[in-house]
Formats: C-alpha cells, structure tokens, sequence
C-alpha cells in the first residue's frame, strides 16, 4: 500500500499517453521523495519538460512514429499503464502475450518492440535503474506472399479498364510498378515524366499522414507500354495528385480499395479489396521473368535485400544457373571442362 502511495513518484505507462498522440514529444522528469529518508534517490514521475522522441528515433517516419504510438494506445497502455515502469515483470509480459494470442505473431512483436524501446530508453535516460524484465519474441516465418499468376492479372487488368481509367491507373500502379497503396494515392503529376518515360516515388500517404516512402527514401520506376498508356489517357487537371476525386480531392485509402475489389469481381477474382496483392505480383513476376535481386530490390524499394530474397525461389534462372554450375564439376568436383580448357590454352 506504502508502493501505491508513492505512485505519484513513478513514471507509468499511462504517462506516456502524450507519446501516443504526438510522437514528438516524451515527457520525462525527476522528483524526490521527501517522505522517506531512507531513499534519497527517487525514482522518476513525468514532468512538464519536453525531449524530443525523435532524437532517438532518427530514422523513424511519420506513419512509423503514429503506428508505435497507436501500439501503446490500443496494447500497453490499457494493459500496463496503471504499472509503474520498474514493476513491470516477466510475469506482466507473459500476460500481455496472452491478451494478444488472437493476433499474428508479427503484429505481437511490434507490440513487444514498442515496450522494449521504451524501457531501453528510460535506462538510458536514467529514469530507471535497469530493464525490469526480459522480454522474449516470437519467431515469425516469412510465408510466401500471395500474388496472381499471370493469366490472372491479365484479366485484373482488362477487368479495370472496362471499368474507368482510374481504376485501369490504380491497378497499374501497383502490379506494374509495384507502388505501396500509399504511394499510389500520394502519387503527384509532377512525379510521372511521360517524356523519360518513368515515374519518381518520393511520398507516401498514410491515413492522411504525407511522408517519404516506407524505406525512408524515393526511388524511380521505368513505366511498362501498358502504364504509360493509362497514365497518358489519365491526364487532367483536377488536383496535383495522379489520382483524385470527381472535385479534385486526393482518393482515400478506402476508395481505393473500393476500386480494386471492383475490379477483382468483375474478373472472376476473390473480391478482397487486398491492394498490397498487387505489389507482391509485381515482385513475383519479375522474379518468376529472371530479373536480378538487385534490380527488384531498387525498383520496389525494399530497403532490406532479404525482403526481396522472399520472392527469388521463383526465378527459373537462378535455380537453373545453379543446377548448370554441377553440370561442369568433374568427378572429383572440379570444374573439369573449365580446367581442360585452361591447360588446353597454356
């Protein structure tokens, strides 16, 4: 009861509400108890004294920060936030995981990450001593990612141009320049250069939140015959953005999935609404052409390499090049015909 009423003297995760609507700004601060001679060294509340969260997040977007911030609020906060940042236990965190047994493994981790960082950063501030628990993830297999086969995408594509053009450019945009939804609906006119024949992805909408792309830089995209002719044929003057409203407004994420389901029932296909479907496709048929991992990897703008290794196992030519390389070992393994040849020559 004596802990309870000292709580005042304590930094809660319900403190932290403020992160959660402006990830700008932690308020962080220190008190002494003067009630209890015996600890002198208090332990920390927050305070009116604002540390820019960004300072430790440097590489963090926008949409990053409002996603860590809506894990508190709809995670943490109300699991944890009457807890004090040193009393949380290995125990609360076993809890919390358990509260969570509905969601996938990978949205778990984002949740568990968000608290990590919090605890490491209130160590490092030195608002607490040490990390009060251990926090343990799961293990997340990368499944394969769905996408349409060809035959599929093609009827995707007639499907959206018997619709209208925007629909025809959406589907596009996604399936034959592998932009993210919200690259797609931030999409500028002056991003698309039909002279050059190519397209620059430099924002990112998010739930109204306008930013760099996921992987914090831009990048550009060469346009197939197919998107160039759908772009050339979308040209207008209603706003500055590639796809808009009838007033000119840019198109909600919703409104865009609103156009792909439409276009996915009209072709036969099951009628998801699933946008990011489209960039997957993307992906997988330049793999399943032969393109290098290099060259998908800059054209979707992953920012880690291993995210485009999910799709090369269904490149013909890698597994066939590397079948090829046992076709020239000699019975010992050597690459016998490469070094006949050699001594051949010399």
């Amino acid at each position: 009861m004596a802990r309870c009423a000292q709580a005042d003297h304590r930094i809660r995760l319900g403190h932290l509400r403020q992160l959660v609507l402006d990830q700008n700004d932690l308020l962080v601060g220190r008190r002494e108890r003067r009630d209890d001679r015996r600890h002198e060294n208090t332990r920390c509340r927050v305070q009116r004294r604002t540390l820019k969260h960004r300072e430790e997040m440097p590489g963090a977007s926008r949409r990053q920060q409002h996603t860590r911030g809506a894990s508190q609020a709809n995670h943490l906060i109300p699991r944890l936030g009457p807890r004090c940042l040193d009393q949380i236990t290995d125990e609360d965190i076993q809890q919390l995981k358990a509260g969570l047994a509905d969601r996938h493994r990978k949205t778990v981790n984002n949740v568990l990450t968000v608290l990590c960082n919090v605890l490491r950063v209130a160590v490092k501030w030195k608002v607490i001593a040490v990390m009060p628990c251990a926090i343990d993830f799961y293990k997340v297999q990368n499944l394969l990612a769905p996408f349409y086969e060809f035959e599929e995408y093609e009827r995707l594509i007639e499907a959206a141009g018997k619709i209208d053009t925007p629909s025809l450019v959406a589907i596009l945009l996604g399936g034959d320049a592998g932009l993210r939804r919200g690259e797609i609906v931030a999409l500028r006119r002056i991003d698309v250069d039909l002279r050059r024949r190519q397209l620059k992805v430099e924002v990112n909408d998010w739930k109204g939140i306008v930013d760099t792309p996921k992987s914090g830089r831009g990048r550009v995209v060469p346009l197939t015959e197919t998107l160039f002719e759908a772009l050339t044929k979308n040209r207008h003057l209603r706003g500055d953005r590639v796809l808009t409203l009838g007033d000119g407004s840019p198109v909600p994420g919703h409104t865009l999935r609103d156009w792909v389901e439409r276009a996915q029932r009209r072709a036969g296909l099951e009628a998801t609404g699933n946008v990011h479907i489209l960039r997957h496709t993307f992906c997988s048929h330049l793999a399943m052409r032969g393109a290098a991992p290099k060259a998908i990897q800059d054209l979707a703008g992953h920012q880690h390499l291993s995210t485009t290794m999910r799709y090369m196992h269904l490149s013909p030519s890698e597994r066939e090049r590397a079948i090829g390389l046992l076709n020239r070992r000699g019975a010992h393994g050597t690459m016998a015909a490469h070094d006949g040849a050699a001594r051949a020559s010399s």
